[in-house]
Formats: C-alpha cells, structure tokens, sequence
C-alpha cells in the first residue's frame, strides 16, 4: 500500500531566516501617521509627560501601542508583535516603561486625555485637508450635513475593576457613551469620543450625552469657508436614548440640526386612524429603493409638542413585524410603530419624510462602528484603574483613527474603504516582507505573488505620494 501524502504539502521548518518580517503591511499605518501629523501633534501635546532622562518619547509609546491593537492586541503586552520588528516600528519600550507610563498618564487622566484629545484633532484636521473629496465632511452643509452618530455599548469586565457594575443586560463590567462621525456609504467611520463610564450608567442621561457631543464637536476640523463649522452643518444621531428635554433643548440652543428616537404615546393607533391614507409615503430600504410593506407619515400635528424645543418634527414608520417579533402597546393593527423627532425642516432636496426616516435608520452603521472598536482594543479594559481605562480608550480612539485614516487616504474609491479591521488585518497588515539594504535605504520586497500586494502598494503610494517601484 502506497503512503497517502494527505491534503497539504509536508514543509520542514527551521529558525535559519534573516530579516523576515510578518507585517510588512502595518506599513500602511506608520504612513497614515506621518501624512495626518499625529506623530509631530502628539509629541507636542504629551512634552509635559516626557523625562528629561526619558529614552521613549511616550507619544512613540501611545502610537506603538495603538498599532498594535489596530494590528488585532487588546492588552498592553501585545506591544511585543512590533518590537519584534524594530526595522519597520524602530525602537518599542519596555513593558514596565510602558506601564510606568500609563500610570503617569492616569495620576492626571482630565489633562492627559485633554492633550490626548487636542494632538487628535490637530491630526485629523490634516488628514481630512489631504483627503479632500474623500473627506467625510467634503461638501457638507445644513442640506447635506456631517453626520455625528452617539451610543452606548456594554463591555464586560472579567475581573474585580474600579467602577465596574452591574449591567442593565444583567452582565458586570462598564458602560461607555461614544460618538463616531460617519463616512457615508462609501466609507466606515471614526471615533471622535468616548466616555467611559460605570457598569450602571443610565442609558438616556442626558449630561453623559451633552458631554460626549460638546467633546466630539471639539474634534470637528472648522469650515475652511467660515472658519467655524455651522451649527446646521452637523447633525447628531441618536436612538432613543437622546429623546429627552434636557438634551434636546441643548442641540436647538447650538443650532444642532438632530435625528433622535421617539417615544410614541399609548393612544399611538387612535392618532394613526386619523391619518388619511394620502398623507402616507411608502418607506425606502438601505438602497433608497421603495420598502415593501412599510410607510412613513408625520404626526407633528397630531400631539402635544408644546414641552419640546420649537421647530421638531416626529415621523412614525409602520410596517410588518419580523416573524417571532413582539409587539408594543403603541404598536397598531399588527404592525409595528417606531418613530423619530429631527428639526430638519422641510421644502429641501433630501428632506421628505422618507429621505429623513430613511436617513435616522442608517444610523444603525453607528453598531459597525462600535464592533469595529471592539475588534481594535475596546472589547477588554485590561487594567485595573478607571483612570488607566481611561487612557486605554483613548489609545482605543487613535488606533480607530489609524484604520480609518488609512482607509481614507489609501483606499478612497476602492472596495476596502469599507473593509472592517479583521479583513483589513487578513489580507493587507499581516503582509510579509524580506528586509535589504540598497544605496543605505532600508526596502521591504513583499512577495511578488502574494492575492494583495498590489493593493498595499497602491495604498502606500496614495497615502505618501511617492509611486511604487515595480520590483
């Protein structure tokens, strides 16, 4: 009987290679952070934190750190996977320094997420002046406005942690607010900012939220036109959670243009019997096309909005339930019955009824985003302090930025604009490369045969400016 050789080649192994690196494609990144400046701007913004003494620049130690969860870590030890490759990420610190450095961070956590904060804006202003059209807010104005999703996400702590608590899913662990601004259709989305909070945190309070947007406006680059960006120029997204008075009433004193959830009254099926059946518009789906077996209407004029900011519109959607789902008290004849208040008026291109109920619901890209920052670090708060999980959302915040970043700059127009970070990490970071030495210019050959090395390339060239060589 023959020797089967089974499915896959048989291939010895040995420790003989010589300046072999797996992640050639991280490269991408070290460019995105060149190209926004947040290297220079962060080094600045943090200069209070360095020693004089100091070999690590702690900006260097932060980026480092933000690399390697966008490259898939989630805890500071997997810092290790670049100080494997000081040719392509230079010098990495330590683990003690690193931590000495979160804790140096964390004894003054307002002003250290303050620079933070300030070195990520200045970036992002850059980033977005280099993408030009490819900018999320290219061409946005009351009509057209730059979109500012906010939610909440739960994340479970596995161990005893400061101000872990009960969840309302009865988990245990911590309940941040976010806010990502979104890049359309065409592209992901970027955090602009995270408060963490308690395990216990209530899901509608309305300070949390004021905080939060009050600190992702702060983010926003200024129109370069007026030197400030309008109020109506940027509208905030929110599910129900932001369906209160107090946060309501704060976005209208700020000329905030809103789409939030509502909450209907318990006589919901008495108003829609009223509505005569004209005044219904069948709803679109995420395409724009008609929705079969949903419509829209306003019932502005069929309540009492008299405690509410002047201006808000509530539009009601009513469609079939999906099967197995429960319906509500407000729900009517068997169908279900959501709604959203937004102080877009009507009379322009986009603003009908459908356009706007259509635009709130694309608010559920705001989930992607939180998935994807759960994929890059938020998913484990992995130390023991608040303060210090403080500092490890922010280094969540910049590795976010970095893949977005890069998408932006690098991929605009291509398919993976859209890519979330475990295809991004699959097919373009974990690229291997052979390390030589030419005319004393460090190259890295990445393999001529490799499904991807034309699009690393490509991204390489779009996001420096310098054209590939061919190999």
């Amino acid at each position: 009987m023959r020797d089967s050789t089974g499915l896959y080649p048989r291939v010895r192994t040995d420790a003989a290679g010589a300046g072999v690196v797996s992640q050639a494609g991280a490269l991408l990144l070290v460019d995105t952070v060149r190209a926004a400046g947040l290297d220079r701007a962060l080094s600045a913004a943090l200069e209070p934190w360095r020693k004089a003494t100091a070999v690590h620049d702690p900006a260097k130690i932060l980026l480092d750190l933000a690399v390697s969860l966008a490259l898939g870590g989630d805890c500071l030890a997997d810092i290790a996977s670049l100080r494997g490759a000081p040719a392509l990420f230079g010098r990495v610190a330590s683990d003690p320094t690193i931590s000495r450095l979160i804790s140096s961070l964390a004894s003054d956590p307002d002003r250290a997420v303050a620079a933070i904060d300030a070195a990520r804006a200045t970036a992002r202003r850059q980033a977005w002046r280099r993408a030009g059209p490819a900018a999320p807010d290219h061409g946005a104005d009351h009509r057209s406005p730059l979109i500012v999703d906010v939610d909440a996400t739960l994340v479970t702590a596995h161990s005893e942690k400061e101000q872990a608590a009960p969840t309302f899913k009865r988990g245990y662990g911590h309940h941040p607010l976010t806010a990502f601004v979104d890049h359309g259709q065409s592209g992901t989305g970027e955090p602009l900012s995270m408060l963490l909070r308690a395990g216990n945190a209530g899901s509608n309070t309305a300070a949390d939220h004021i905080a939060v947007i009050r600190s992702a406006l702060k983010q926003l680059p200024a129109d370069n036109q007026r030197g400030h960006r309008s109020g109506r120029s940027v509208l905030i997204r929110i599910d129900g959670a932001g369906s209160t008075h107090e946060l309501l009433d704060w976005l209208t004193a700020r000329r905030l243009s809103y789409s939030v959830g509502f909450g209907l009254p318990d006589h919901t099926a008495d108003l829609l019997e009223r509505i005569p059946e004209q005044a219904w518009t069948p709803a679109l789906d995420a395409e724009g096309e008609v929705r079969d077996g949903a419509w829209v209407t306003e019932l502005t004029g069929l309540l009492n909005l008299s405690r509410w900011p002047a201006g808000m519109r509530v539009i009601a959607r009513v469609e079939r339930p999906h099967p197995g789902a429960q319906l509500r008290i407000t729900d009517a004849d068997g169908n279900r019955v959501t709604a959203l208040a937004t102080n877009t008026a009507p009379g322009g291109p986009g603003t009908q009824i459908a356009n706007l109920e259509l635009r709130h619901r694309r608010r559920a890209r705001c989930e992607d985003r939180i998935r994807a920052a759960k994929d890059t670090g938020l998913s484990n708060l992995p130390l023991h302090g608040f303060d210090q999980n403080r500092i490890w959302c922010a280094v969540v915040q910049l590795a976010c930025e970095l893949i977005a970043w890069t998408q932006m700059l690098g991929y605009a127009g291509h398919p993976a604009r859209r890519w979330e970070p475990k295809r991004l990490r699959l097919r373009l970071f974990t690229t291997a490369a052979s390390l030589a030495r030419h005319a004393r210019v460090l190259v890295a050959h990445l393999a001529a045969d490799h499904p991807w090395t034309d699009l690393v390339l490509a991204g390489r060239a779009a996001i420096t400016g310098v054209p590939a060589r061919p190999g």
